[in-house]
């Protein structure tokens, strides 16, 4: 047997299911498309969806893709097996309606034996128990003898995921040899050992079960088939496992030199070498698809693998910063198959890089916080962490339990590693109840799920504001309908329409669709599956009827003051490249009659002067008058162009190029002006932070920009009356009224702090001795809670070794504050353990460090009681050490 690359495998994969008469796509982002039920792609067939439930209609009914894929739900194994990873590539073909279980498996023995060449007595197929159909084929078209077919049941051999489309699988294994089986005299195929591997499964796709396990025929029977590209290349390369294929041996080498270690000798070396292998690719696919770092789906699961590969880079002794030098490695491996590695190479460094450095000052922040935390076990006099504690370090500083029990195992301390757990658990459990409820496949059904899915709409709005068509269908907010009357909401589907969905970060059209005697209110359009475009809203007056010939006419304003801000987001972007740097990328955007809202990749705040500059920019361009003109063509001419494409933006064979003059060239489906003097003028009112390296600018123009001085001009009058001065004097009546406010603070603080001074002064006479320290409980009243840490300060410097325990009365409220010194501290006061008991006597709660605590309460009543048991808390803490 040749042995062929991972590269090499993918090609000839693809290739022979296009001699086959299959259209091959191109790998679906790893950001699942109108698909909630899933975080990330996790399979070949995940993309598939809408063609297999008929909510779309497929390109061609035979299809064949190598996906990328990311599954991470026993995360914590990988790295610990050779088997575990969490990104693979899935190998698929597909038929919809087309071919079936001969083709299918005809198919399967002709690429594994013929062309990548596997010896033919070393297959060994399965099929579902009761399938006699697919037996018959392998044993009596294919040939294989009877005793090298195994029937298995619906646990392994049949595919179904509640109600609806479901069928028998059929799999095929390769024995890898006795050196890899176990010590069992009937080790064969089905045996959890390593000797049997599965490489394919063709799913038939040929029943609907009803939900109550009544099983029909479908009059459509698809195929669905996966082949793990990893476990292939282990078999023809003749490796043991899919760390030592070749694309992830150069990997995993790369990880071995900046280490120093050598891989192949267990334990955990070897562990953390996997984990790193593995986690770099998946980090480097996420980015390329667009994904960034946040602490919430998809951006934390991103996180959390960048952070693990991190800490086991530690472990294995690597210094600084590495990740970035090993995904050019990732890139390089396989930027053939998935060119968009290549193309956003220089920002999937980036992105990592920052990601490490923000890691690094994590782990400098988690080394404070569980010191503090040590802290509080030697004043409580306890020697397990709470698990609650150890999760809060993981969950929200991304401080990971191992290294906490590293830490703490040092000096003899320990984690509750169950109640960890339980915590970990709760946090799940509110991730699935806060997700959405989904049926067959995952997909959310809705009304519009029942259309037939051949119904298509045409959109002809970007020549034309109004349009004459025929009603297709029609819909209440949960069924079908041939009729709508007065008052009723709905979703009107037509042929041809000039409304706009929301797409693209473009709001959608408003306006009317009219009859002689009906008119429909539209309030949103929707682009749904299958290019159907759905007019929601209301009938106002009279009846609409399928099949109806209608006038739809859009809000001609509100599409121009749109088109105004659409046209300036494209000037923002390539102004954001030329200030900021070619790293800038689109990561979203909200675009209405109102304003702009534009989200890119940067990894700072922007400052004054850069604001200032990109705002010039755009306006310049504006000024200028640039023509604005549209081309529809090929895709690929499209990027030859140089055009803008937008991170995971799915785009069809055919886009649209929109120019800006010579100075901004992207690919765009919205709306826009014919020249950017139309915009009139460009205003950017904030620039801010929403995520890890994501940067929002939020702006407005024409119309919005007039209402925006207008309302400054009003407020600046305003203000000039306050004031009692001229609109030229505001500024220098401000600055006049300032200094005088700042002297008259000054002399405030010199007076309180005086009034502090007075006060501990004369509190001083209530100190007592108990267990050996000075302690001073007394009452301040009128003070608020700066007042008394003042005092307390000033007591603290006279008395030297104390506590000191201070309760103000003011407007009904209680406030309390605790201090002890380091001495005091030393001898087992805690001030914070001392104002969580005696708060609740003053009907409130608080806490603090052993140094220094404070609460509120309600409960005025209850003063005199908490400082007799305060001073019963500190005889016990006190004699307790």
């Amino acid at each position: 047997m040749k042995s062929y690359g991972v590269n090499e495998l993918r090609q000839m994969f693809l290739d022979f299911f296009a001699s086959k008469e299959h259209l091959i796509l191109k790998s679906f982002s790893l950001v699942p498309n109108n698909d909630k039920s899933l975080l990330l792609i996790n399979s070949g067939m995940a993309p598939m969806k809408p063609y297999f439930t008929g909510q779309e209609i497929p390109p061609k009914r035979r299809v064949a893709t190598c996906q990328k894929c990311i599954r991470t739900g026993d995360i914590e194994n990988v790295g610990k097996t050779a088997r575990h990873g969490t990104f693979f590539e899935m190998l698929g073909n597909f038929s919809f309606g087309d071919y079936f279980k001969k083709e299918s498996i005809g198919w399967t023995w002709e690429f594994l034996t013929e062309v990548i060449g596997l010896d033919k007595d070393r297959l060994y197929p399965s099929v579902y128990l009761e399938d006699d159909e697919a037996w018959d084929i392998w044993h009596n078209q294919i040939g294989i003898p009877e005793n090298r077919i195994f029937r298995f049941g619906k646990a392994d051999n049949f595919w179904e995921h509640g109600a609806g489309p479901c069928g028998p699988c059929s799999e095929v294994y390769y024995d890898r040899g006795e050196q890899y089986g176990c010590d069992r005299e009937d080790c064969t195929v089905g045996c959890d050992c390593d000797r049997y591997m599965e490489i394919w499964n063709n799913v038939f796709t040929q029943f609907n079960n009803d939900g109550e396990n009544h099983y029909t025929e479908l009059e459509q029977k698809n195929i669905d088939t996966g082949m793990g590209l990893e476990r292939l290349a282990c078999i023809v390369q003749e490796v043991d496992s899919m760390f030592d294929i070749d694309t992830m041996k150069a990997l995993r080498d790369h990880v071995c030199k900046l280490s120093g270690k050598e891989y192949g000798r267990g334990g955990e070396t070897d562990v953390s070498t996997r984990v790193i292998t593995d986690h770099i690719r998946s980090v480097t696919f996420m980015i390329s698809d667009g994904i960034m770092p946040s602490n919430e789906g998809r951006g934390y699961v991103l996180r959390r693998l960048l952070r693990r590969a991190c800490r086991h880079g530690k472990l294995l002794g690597i210094s600084g910063e590495f990740l970035v030098d090993l995904a050019k490695t990732v890139v390089e491996g396989s930027k053939d198959g998935y060119p968009e590695l290549a193309e956003k190479q220089f920002f999937i460094y980036e992105v990592i890089a920052k990601e490490e450095e923000l890691f690094a000052k994590t782990i400098d922040q988690g080394l404070t916080i569980l010191a503090d935390l040590r802290e509080e076990m030697r004043a409580e006099k306890r020697t397990i962490l709470k698990g609650e504690e150890a999760f809060r370090l993981y969950d929200t500083y991304g401080f990971p339990l191992d290294l906490t029990k590293e830490i703490l195992e040092e000096q003899g301390l320990s984690v509750d590693e169950e109640g960890f757990s339980r915590s970990m658990e709760i946090q799940r459990e509110t991730a699935r109840k806060a997700r959405e409820k989904t049926s067959l496949l995952g997909a959310d059904m809705t009304v519009y799920e029942s259309i037939d899915p051949s119904v298509t709409s045409s959109f002809v709005g970007y020549e034309n504001t109004e349009f004459d068509s025929e009603i297709l269908v029609m819909t209440t907010e949960d069924h079908i309908t041939d009729r709508l009357s007065q008052g009723e909401k709905g979703t009107v589907f037509v042929k041809e329409t000039p409304f706009y969905a929301t797409s693209g970060g473009q709001e959608a059209d408003t306006g009317w669709i009219c009859t002689d005697t009906g008119r429909f209110v539209v309030e949103d359009v929707k682009k749904l599956s299958g290019g159907k475009i759905g007019h929601v809203g209301y009938l106002k007056e009279g009846a609409f009827q399928k099949g109806d010939r209608v006038h739809l006419a859009i809000d001609k304003e509100r599409r121009m003051l749109a088109a105004n801000n659409h046209s300036a987001t494209h000037l923002l972007h390539k102004a954001l490249k030329s200030v900021l740097g070619n790293h800038v990328e689109q990561a979203g955007s909200l675009v209405n009659a109102e304003r702009l809202r534009f989200d890119f990749t940067h990894f700072s705040a922007l400052s004054k002067e850069e604001l200032v500059r990109i705002e010039a920019i755009v306006n310049r361009q504006i000024l200028e008058n640039l023509s604005v003109s549209v081309e529809t063509m090929p895709i690929q001419e499209a990027k030859k162009t140089g055009a803008a494409a937008l991170f995971g933006e799915k785009y069809g064979d055919m886009v649209r190029v929109v120019r800006m003059g010579e100075f901004s060239i992207e690919l765009c489906g919205g709306t826009h002006v014919s020249h950017t003097g139309m915009i009139l003028a460009f205003k950017i009112l904030s620039e801010t932070g929403v995520a890890a390296g994501v940067r929002r600018i939020e702006a407005l123009t024409a119309k919005g920009l007039l209402e925006y001085y207008a309302e400054i001009e009003r407020s600046w009058q305003e203000t000039a009356s306050l004031l009692k001065v001229s609109q030229d004097r505001v500024t220098e009546r401000t600055a006049s009224l300032l200094e005088e406010n700042k002297k008259l603070h000054a002399e405030i603080e010199s007076y309180k702090s005086q009034q502090a001074k007075d006060v501990s002064g004369n509190l001083l006479d209530q100190v007592k001795e108990v267990g050996g320290i000075r302690f001073l409980a007394a009452r301040a009243d009128g003070m608020d809670m700066n007042g008394l840490r003042e005092i307390g300060d000033q007591c603290k410097e006279t008395l030297k070794e104390a506590v000191i325990l201070l309760l103000s009365e003011k407007d009904q409220r209680v406030s309390l504050v605790a201090m002890a010194t380091d001495d005091a501290v030393k001898k087992g006061a805690h001030a914070g353990n001392l104002i969580k008991s005696v708060a609740p006597l003053v009907g409130g709660g608080g806490g603090g460090r052993p140094s220094m605590a404070q609460a509120g309460g309600k409960n005025p009543a209850g003063m005199a009681e908490a400082m007799e048991k305060a001073e019963e808390i500190l005889r016990s803490q006190l004699k307790d050490l």
